[in-house]
């Protein structure tokens, strides 16, 4: 197939370039902040209510500011040790998906602390509402021309402008697919379910739910994304987003286990 080659710049005014990787982050925040406002109603949880706005704003900040120092870490630390200033510079690339969800659980942790709201009930509402953003953030990849597929024969692969003159597996299509479309699906539908009999889900399963089903999605998709340049593979068969997916998977496993032996003792 042949990639389409859409200008990543939307417009520019004069030196200001609005960009669609850019607009579909504002409107991944736009889809999170709508659906949880209405699980909110739903729900009747009226304690958050006095606290959306500042919620929103700490897990935002946490977002960029995680997303960019997990990449920092996980993804090219020699690199930035050797150029610190360059470690704020967002608009250059380089965010991480890892490094943004731990910095969202721990700054969503604090607040809510601090608040003396529920912790589990506010990372359900919001974790249900995430692969929103992934989908459209990994459709922003693709238009990018960026984190492409290895090289392939399928019919759909496609010749990426950075990839060289082989087709490549759109693995930013597949990650839109997998770990948006389908996992907002399960989760949007199970929050809705019964655990068992007329019992509601223990609270926290929704986030256990997404960090085993991001995880899982995440590892899948490796097997078909070009792993970094300057990482490649580890052990000689792994990347690094299967190694930092498969510590997801396993965390939201043992919370898992966790909140449903608790809620057995009640």
């Amino acid at each position: 197939m042949t990639y389409p080659n859409i200008d990543p710049i939307i417009f520019s005014l004069g030196p200001l370039h609005v960009r669609w990787y850019g607009l579909m982050y504002v409107l991944g925040f736009i889809a999170s902040y709508l659906l949880v406002q209405k699980q909110i109603r739903d729900f009747s949880y009226d304690e958050l209510k006095p606290h959306f706005e500042n919620l929103n704003l700490v897990l935002i900040l946490s977002v960029i500011i995680g997303g960019r120092l997990g990449y920092v870490v996980f993804y090219n630390l020699s690199y930035y040790l050797k150029h610190p200033l360059e470690i704020p510079a967002t608009w250059t690339g380089g965010m991480s998906f890892h490094g943004a969800c731990l910095a969202c659980l721990i700054g969503g942790f604090f607040f809510t602390r601090i608040k003396k709201l529920d912790f589990w009930t506010c990372a359900d509402f919001y974790v249900v509402t995430m692969p929103v953003g992934f989908g459209l953030g990994r459709l922003g990849n693709f238009i990018n021309g960026e984190l492409f597929g290895r090289t392939s024969d399928v019919p759909w692969a496609m010749v990426f402008p950075g990839g060289g003159p082989f087709p490549r597996h759109p693995s930013q299509l597949y990650e839109m697919l997998l770990e948006g479309v389908m996992l907002f699906t399960i989760l949007w539908i199970f929050k809705n379910k019964p655990w068992t009999g007329n019992k509601k889900w223990p609270h926290g399963s929704m986030l256990s739910l997404f960090l085993m089903g991001y995880g899982v999605f995440r590892m899948f998709v490796e097997l078909f994304r070009e792993p970094d340049n300057h990482i490649g593979y580890i052990m000689g068969f792994l990347t690094m987003g299967q190694i930092l997916s498969g510590l997801m998977v396993l965390g939201g496993g043992t919370l898992w286990w966790i909140r449903i032996q608790q809620v057995k003792r009640l």
